[in-house]
């Protein structure tokens, strides 16, 4: 197993120079890869080339570029481009986002999203191996069968010609297509104790293809919080879980949502919604299970997240992506480190 960096996206109380820092420092420990979001505020891929410049040897990886932002060849522009400009270090990573955002932000139908998903990713492999791109699906068709548009290729050399593909998946379906057409899958909400069912989805998609899990990568986004007292490093997590098991999506149509019902806690996952969205964040989250938080999250001290992250790897995680629940750019340095030791500490190191 080896450790990468979730930083989110730019929000109200952070800067880029805050993530950079701690791109940084990241980078002198050794993590693998930082993986940089967008919703829709900040922009993936213009965090991830700024800081692909300012440092050596990790990886920059885009959880997500989302599918409803950009053209398929766009996306390859941009993938190929920052793969350029970080010496090969790029990891693409792909999502169709949600349906308010999707089609409230930008202006895309939500329907259809897996059809949609594959088709992108065959484009954008299309583009980045430099092939002629010309395709001719449901949802997109190079070139325009009715205009003077020809087929054409990228215009340069890229580092590679096959640049890691990513796809961020929550139901059991996506998970499938996750296993056939992409290098990894970028999760959230992963508890060790219900990946079997998760990564059986993967596996049948991977024997689509004729291929095992070994090589695919499991890239959770793992809550982080350090302390002596595990209650307390919880309630830092529990406004994040309120939020996506609550507030991300519709009534209808929450992913996170189904996702904490498909593990189990479908009574607890239904009364945070209801709170949710009837504007009590304060009790939804105090409605969000300790046992869901503490499944889904490293917490406690040094000694206690060690032995969870062989839990982790244990469970087929390849990549243990943390994100940071701190107060300031040195509690964050001081919580990589201490990630660092634990991870030493553990023994599940490649």
């Amino acid at each position: 197993m080896r450790l990468g960096l979730s930083l989110g996206y730019q929000t109200a109380w952070s800067t880029p120079a805050d993530h950079l820092a701690l791109a940084q420092e990241a980078d002198r420990l050794g993590f693998s890869v930082v993986w940089a979001a967008e919703a829709y505020g900040s922009d993936s891929p213009s965090m991830l080339a700024w800081m692909a410049g300012q440092t050596e040897r990790i990886d920059v990886g885009a959880a997500v570029m989302q599918i409803p932002a950009r053209t398929p060849a766009a996306t390859a522009m941009t993938a190929a481009t920052i793969d350029a400009l970080s010496g090969g270090r790029f990891r693409l990573g792909l999502g169709v986002s949600g349906p308010q955002v999707s089609e409230g932000w930008h202006g895309v139908r939500f329907a259809k999203p897996l059809a949609r998903t594959r088709e992108f990713v065959d484009i954008v492999k299309l583009a980045i191996a430099r092939k002629e791109v010309a395709y001719d699906g449901e949802h997109y068709t190079l070139p325009l069968p009715d205009g003077p548009g020809k087929a054409l290729r990228l215009s340069f050399h890229p580092p590679r010609e096959h640049i890691p593909i990513y796809l961020a998946a929550v139901g059991p379906k996506n998970l499938e297509l996750a296993g056939e057409i992409a290098d990894g899958w970028l999760a959230v909400f992963y508890a060790p104790e219900y990946a079997d069912e998760h990564l059986a989805a993967v596996a049948a998609g991977r024997a689509k293809v004729g291929k095992e899990l070994a090589g695919f990568d499991v890239v959770p986004s793992v809550p982080v919080v350090v302390g002596d007292d595990v209650a307390s490093c919880a309630e830092l997590v529990r406004w994040y879980a309120a939020l996506y098991v609550g507030g991300m999506g519709s009534r209808k149509q929450n992913f996170y949502n189904q996702l904490a019902t498909r593990m189990g806690y479908g009574d607890a996952a239904r009364e945070v919604q209801d709170l949710y969205l009837a504007k009590r964040q304060r009790d939804a989250a105090a409605a969000v299970p300790m046992e869901f938080i503490d499944r889904t999250s490293l917490l406690g001290p040094k000694e206690r997240i060690a032995d969870r992250m062989r839990e982790y790897a244990a469970a087929g995680v390849t990549t243990l992506s943390v994100s940071l629940f701190v107060a300031d750019r040195d509690s964050g340095v001081q919580t990589l480190r201490t990630v660092a030791e634990a991870f030493d500490l553990s023994g599940v190191g490649e």
